[in-house]
């Protein structure tokens, strides 16, 4: 009885899919800036992923990584992970020169706030640039020192 439960807990652990490198080392410079990153369901009902300013908490849905998504979803987050720090606890812009591409446009056009618009639009541009991680990385270590 007990064996079967273990081979069956063992089963379900190598069933799940394990994070990327990238999404690894992201999570720790996230750390060590003292920001929590989570992997469970975000409290906002269908969010991939979620930034709670006042607590400097991350949530990334475990869906994400069925998805393929893992590391895009956490760029994204740290993008505001870095306007948190920028805004020295208060969510702020960047003034970032990249643009999202055009498939990201309905993401963050849907706000009506124009804050909350520009604050979106600046995580999309980075999370849709082929060195979206790189970005992500200076972005933190610019911003969060």
């Amino acid at each position: 009885m007990i064996e079967t439960f273990l081979l069956n807990s063992l089963l379900l652990l190598s069933q799940r899919p394990t994070p990327e490198r990238q999404f690894l080392d992201l999570k720790n410079q996230l750390e060590r800036f003292g920001f929590q990153v989570v992997i469970e369901l975000p409290p906002k009902r269908g969010a991939y992923g979620l930034l709670e300013v006042a607590n400097k908490k991350i949530w990334i849905n475990p869906v994400v990584f069925e998805l393929h998504i893992g590391t895009q979803t956490l760029v994204h987050e740290a993008v505001h992970a870095a306007q948190v720090c920028a805004g020295k606890g208060k969510i702020k812009t960047l003034g970032l020169e990249v643009q999202p591409i055009n498939y990201a446009r309905p993401f963050f056009m849907r706000y009506t706030n124009i804050h909350r618009q520009d604050l979106e639009r600046e995580a999309y541009a980075v999370q849709t640039q082929r060195n979206s991680f790189e970005l992500a990385i200076s972005l933190l270590q610019q911003h969060c020192k």
